[in-house]
């Protein structure tokens, strides 16, 4: 075993019982990541709690190794984003009113599309990235210093599935017995959801996220729904329903902005950098070199066959939507490397109007093409984040890379059949603003593609998002706000307010408690909501 707690080359990282316990892990972190993305609007990195929840497993089996704990909790998290990708975007398809038009088939394969993508782009600039381009990849460095810091013994188990269960019977009480509310201290104001989300989960998202960011959200909340919905009205400026277009299009023109703003000042810029250093063999982008270059090309062959006989895009849409996969995955990479921050839809956006400017016309399809883009940069931000964890731990990125494809490809297939047995359970209509799932980021998608409310506003969003990212202010937690129904901004708060308390009377032997009480409380309400879905779907079949 090396001095980093990695383990010697001869020493094979990815393990049988690894595999086992990565694969169970996978199944039910994608599946809450679904629930999650789609209830709050957001999906928080799993890394901390797979990272915690693998090397507590693996402990108890008697194995030690830190690169087979990483090795397990890519097999557990890949999943994860792959299930952001298609929640941020196929959503969008019911919102319009498609609902017959997509199919469990359809969805699997944008899943796999993306993830075959996804997982070749990133097997190509993994030596770029990781090994010489000096970035830190905030979550993966967090990742890897939790399980060489970690002492998860007995202790840390029992508040990280404590928790669980705490939110678990909390959201039964919920949601199944009625016996605490769902909503706190409502008022009925016109076109504002006023109340605080009685949600762990959501608390707990704001304790992660943190003070300052959460600061933004909430002052982005304040201005669409007190500025706008209910000062506009009021000073006759116009009614309740033409407010909320401009507020819906301000948000998503914030967001998109912020995305856009993610390109011109964090990748652009390196992008040109690495052109301009191509004639140096030192400086050129590298595969990881235990992945055969035959395997990659067969790989992308078949993604392309998917996308052009089972997606049934002709073949110049087919070359632009993988050509563009390599590139936005790059953009992805940088964002993650450089802020921790994946604006997946974006990028899955900017292929989608390219694609309907070469006269794509067919509205489902386009979302097919945002779904494929954004699950393969949902996978990059993953793996390269995996990437660097393992780097510091030790491990062999061959090993790595299987192992995010195990969990990759595993992933694929929960989140399509969690996403089907929820819009079996609630119905196309419990999804978009104001329902049981906000859906916000697929909300954007589909205002997108079908004309968006207020242009004018939108316009402003995007230009003042792009302008306030370059300027250093998270105008992507701005848009959040302002976009959101007001309960959560309300809600999510005051998570951050405890976040901030924790952090003055905290012990420093107790620094990661937080953060495992916090995921264990977000993963325990949104497991638990994806079995009482199921459980609908069951009972309504009889």
């Amino acid at each position: 075993m090396d001095a980093k707690g990695g383990q010697s080359k001869a020493e094979s990282s990815l393990s049988v019982p690894g595999i086992i316990i990565g694969i169970v892990g996978c199944v039910i972190i994608t599946a809450s990541s679904v629930y999650t993305a789609l209830k709050m609007g957001a999906l928080p990195w799993p890394s901390i709690f797979t990272s915690i929840t693998a090397l507590l497993a693996l402990r108890a089996l008697g194995r030690s190794s830190l690169a087979e704990a990483n090795v397990t909790q890519i097999i557990m998290s890949a999943g994860s984003m792959v299930a952001g990708g298609l929640a941020f975007t196929i959503p969008g398809i019911w919102m319009l009113g498609y609902t017959d038009e997509v199919s469990w088939v359809h969805m699997l394969l944008v899943a796999l599309c993306g993830t075959l993508l996804g997982l070749v782009c990133t097997a190509l600039i993994r030596k770029r990235f990781i090994e010489e381009s000096g970035l830190e990849f905030p979550i993966g460095t967090a990742s890897a210093q939790t399980l060489m810091a970690s002492k998860a013994g007995g202790k840390t188990g029992a508040k990280l599935f404590g928790s669980m269960a705490v939110s678990g019977v909390w959201c039964v009480a919920r949601d199944v017995l009625g016996i605490i509310p769902a909503m706190l201290f409502a008022l009925p104001i016109p076109g504002v959801s006023f109340g605080l989300y009685n949600s762990p989960m959501l608390l707990s998202v704001g304790f992660l996220v943190g003070g300052a960011a959460m600061a933004f959200w909430f002052g982005g909340a304040v201005l669409g729904n007190l500025g706008i919905l209910v000062g506009a009205p009021a000073l006759g400026l116009c009614d309740v329903q033409t407010a909320q277009g401009i507020v819906s299009s301000l948000g998503m023109g914030l967001m998109m902005g912020s995305g856009l703003g993610v390109i011109a000042k964090d990748i652009l810029p390196k992008i040109v950098s690495h052109l301009r250093g191509k004639g140096d063999d030192s400086e050129r982008t590298t595969a990881v070199s235990e992945i055969r270059p035959g395997v990659l090309a067969l790989i992308v062959a078949a993604a392309a066959l998917l996308v052009c006989f089972g997606l049934g895009f002709g073949p110049i849409v087919t070359l632009v939507v993988v050509a563009m996969s390599f590139v936005t995955t790059i953009m992805s990479a940088q964002s993650v490397g450089q802020t921790g921050i994946d604006p997946m839809e974006i990028f899955g956006l900017i292929v989608l109007l390219g694609v309907a400017a070469l006269g794509e016309s067919n509205q489902v399809k386009l979302f097919f093409v945002a779904g494929v883009i954004a699950v393969a940069c949902g996978l990059a931000g993953d793996v390269m984040s995996d990437f660097k964890a393992g780097s510091l731990v030790g491990g062999s990125p061959r090993e790595m890379w299987i192992g995010q494809a195990i969990g990759a490809v595993l992933g694929s297939v929960v989140s399509v059949v969690v996403l089907v047995a929820l819009v079996s359970a609630y119905g196309a209509g419990a999804f978009g603003p104001g329902q049981q799932f906000v859906s916000a980021q697929a909300s954007v998608v589909a205002t997108m593609v079908s004309g968006i409310p207020n242009v004018p506003a939108f316009v402003v969003g995007l230009v003042a998002g792009i302008v306030l990212y370059c300027l250093g202010v998270p105008s992507m937690m701005i848009g959040l706000g302002v976009y959101l129904p007001l309960y959560m901004s309300l809600t999510a708060p005051i998570g951050a307010l405890v976040k901030a308390v924790w952090d003055r009377v905290r012990k420093e032997d107790t620094e990661e408690d937080g953060i495992v009480v916090a995921s264990g409380l977000i993963g325990g309400e949104s497991i638990v909501g994806v079995i009482i879905a199921l459980v609908t779907v069951i009972m309504s079949m009889g």
